[in-house]
């Protein structure tokens, strides 16, 4: 009944007709090379950071454009920028959450990011259901914190000690170490609601790709992760980066819509 579920969810949220020959190439999107981002956009993919850098997203102390990045070897817990563009970062400060223009309800998303030995970040669909960024290189067993996971949520109310719950580790470690480039690629389908504005059907992350390996398929939210921008649910929001934890820079992003 599972899979039968699954393969009827894929089926609602990917059936819009497929591009083919050299436009089905340009709608794929690449785990490197910002060259190829311009060509994926014509297919209904739109950039989010590109050589552009920041114009998709809203004003956020902190973030900034460069060409690279790269693990200070002098101290690997901080970054070292390169002049140019194509990269944003927040450098080696504690910076805002980052948020874009638009909002976006069910999307395919595809995200390239790195960060600092130790560092720590995040990208919430829709500002409210977060895909944890972490160095977890070489870690043997990950769990809902570590990269790839989707984080837990988190509620005072039942009791000290009790307050995460829901949490989803991935299937497998893919990580990569830290300064190296990595990618998620994210198949999201928002909540429903109903005229009334009553939920009628949870968020879920229908699948989660990590540097090409699948570590989450068919996973339900019940409600916003911790430390989401809101704790409300809406039928859309915005992408979020999440600023204030560590040294990290996201590269090559892009999104597309599902209808």
């Amino acid at each position: 009944m599972k899979n039968i579920l699954l393969a009827f969810l894929l089926f609602t949220l990917d059936a819009s007709p497929r591009p083919e020959g050299a436009a089905a190439e340009a709608a794929v999107p690449a785990s490197g090379g910002h060259g190829l981002v311009s060509r994926a956009s014509q297919d209904g993919w739109t950039t989010l950071v590109g050589e552009k850098g920041l114009e998709a997203w809203k004003p956020a102390n902190g973030w900034s454009v460069v060409g690279d990045v790269a693990v200070d070897e002098a101290d690997p817990k901080k970054l070292v920028l390169k002049t140019g563009a194509g990269v944003i970062t927040n450098g080696n400060a504690k910076s805002a959450n980052l948020f874009t223009a638009a909002e976006f309800g069910d999307a395919e998303l595809h995200v390239e990011f790195t960060v600092s030995k130790g560092s720590n970040s995040g990208v919430y669909l829709m500002g409210r259901y977060e895909i944890q960024v972490l160095d977890s290189w070489g870690k043997k067993e990950a769990s809902y914190s570590d990269c790839g996971g989707i984080y837990q949520r988190w509620d005072p109310k039942r009791g000290k000690g009790k307050e995460g719950f829901e949490g989803h580790a991935p299937k497998s470690n893919v990580s990569k170490a830290p300064g190296e480039w990595q990618s998620f690629d994210i198949t999201f389908r928002a909540p429903r609601f109903d005229a009334d504005g009553k939920k009628t059907e949870n968020a879920r992350f229908i699948k989660v790709i990590h540097n090409g390996t699948v570590i989450h398929e068919n996973v339900e939210v019940t409600g916003t992760t911790r430390a989401g921008a809101w704790e409300d649910e809406k039928a859309r929001g915005p992408i979020m980066l999440q600023g204030d934890h560590g040294p990290v820079a996201y590269r090559n992003i892009r999104i597309r819509p599902v209808h």
